[in-house]
């Protein structure tokens, strides 16, 4: 079916696969959003089934977040984000929906920062992966004290109590663990979600200008990225 769009210079044919989402900045079809956001909810959730089913030190479950933020759009990032802990909360429990909150910054931090240029030079991204994990944080951080006391069941709260023992405050305790496990969670999800986009068919990538594989030399980037993601994961589960 074939609507007919009045513009400036006359008429134009546009069937409705082709009909693009303002809301990404006018540049993919709708027919994509509709298939990308689903399946990076599915992996959101895959990967922090996982995470929390092996006990790890790190979510996971915002890997589809950055790949959507930095793709189509900060706010298209932010659905997947709340899709996600919704979804989650009804499969591993109640304890996971607040923290849609944190999914959704996360999705922000990641989407301008691509619209504003953080994405495409490897210094740059890899502070834009700490950004994400520091703003994260200062969200997580007041949802765990005030709504859950200081303590959500997640294995970074043994790290959280040795902090706790050391003499620091809740505040301190809570803030510190969780960007000790962030910066490894974000770090690596960040080069994961790079990896995938690069995957992806170049006219999905419309928020901002992200890393050229030729250019960049993206699989080293990539490669470096992970490995950093793990070394901080590995201090994560030492440390725990």
């Amino acid at each position: 079916m074939e609507d007919i769009l009045l513009k400036k210079g006359g008429l134009v044919n546009e069937t409705d696969s082709q009909k693009l989402s303002s809301a990404t900045g006018g540049g993919v079809p709708l027919t994509y959003v509709i298939a990308l956001v689903p399946v990076a909810s599915v992996l959101n959730v895959i990967g922090g089934t996982v995470a929390g089913a092996l006990k790890l030190p790190i979510f996971l479950d915002m890997i589809g977040t950055a790949v959507v933020a930095m793709t189509i759009g900060p706010w298209w990032g932010s659905l997947v984000g709340v899709i996600t802990n919704l979804t989650m909360g009804f499969i591993t429990g109640p304890v996971s929906i607040p923290f849609a909150a944190c999914n959704v910054v996360g999705a922000l931090v990641w989407g301008y920062g691509t619209r504003w240029g953080w994405a495409n030079d490897k210094v740059k991204f890899f502070g834009l992966s700490v950004a994400s994990a520091v703003f994260v944080s200062l969200m997580a951080a007041p949802i765990v004290i005030f709504v859950f006391g200081g303590a959500t069941g997640h294995s970074s709260d043994i790290l959280t109590a040795g902090i706790l023992a050391s003499g620091a405050g809740m505040w301190q305790s809570v803030f510190s663990s969780n960007i000790i496990v962030s910066a490894a969670d974000k770090i690596l999800s960040s080069f994961l979600a790079l990896a995938i986009i690069g995957a992806l068919p170049k006219n999905l990538q419309v928020t901002g200008p992200i890393m050229a594989q030729e250019d960049m030399g993206k699989a080293v980037l990539i490669t470096a990225g992970t490995v950093v993601g793990v070394i901080l994961t590995v201090v994560s589960m030492t440390l725990l």
